[in-house]
């Protein structure tokens, strides 16, 4: 199983959301599929070198949120996820880096029309 986390201590975000938001990542991107099992809490816990509360607390939020299924005596497993879910999670993140995209253009004095022109452009050569 491909379980790639990595935490950034200098980020503002909290400990448990990187490990959740990562996690949805590999979700969306097909790095993780429906019925694959993630490591312990404990063990989750020791590889990234944070508390077992941290660790969790993201499990709980991803099964919260119905990204994982969790049984007692046998593990957490990647839920089975809607196409429809996994677009709309992809969207927001899409969503996000337009914002960051639109902040870059705005502070180099690129107007709406050169924007949209300019995204047209890429958008045309893939």
């Amino acid at each position: 199983m491909g379980l790639n986390i990595l935490i950034a201590n200098d980020s503002k975000a909290p400990l448990f959301k990187q490990i959740t938001e990562q996690i949805k990542q590999q979700i969306a991107n097909g790095t993780l599929k429906s019925g694959d099992a993630l490591p312990s809490i404990r063990n989750l816990a020791k590889k990234l070198r944070v508390s077992v509360i941290t660790t969790k607390r993201a499990y709980e939020e991803l099964e919260k949120d119905g990204y994982v299924l969790s049984s007692v005596g046998k593990g957490t497993f990647i839920a089975g996820q809607s196409p429809h879910i996994l677009k709309e999670w992809q969207m927001r993140e899409l969503e996000n880096k337009l914002e960051d995209v639109i902040k870059d253009a705005k502070l180099i004095g690129l107007d709406q029309e050169e924007l949209i022109e300019l995204i047209k452009v890429y958008f045309e050569e893939e």
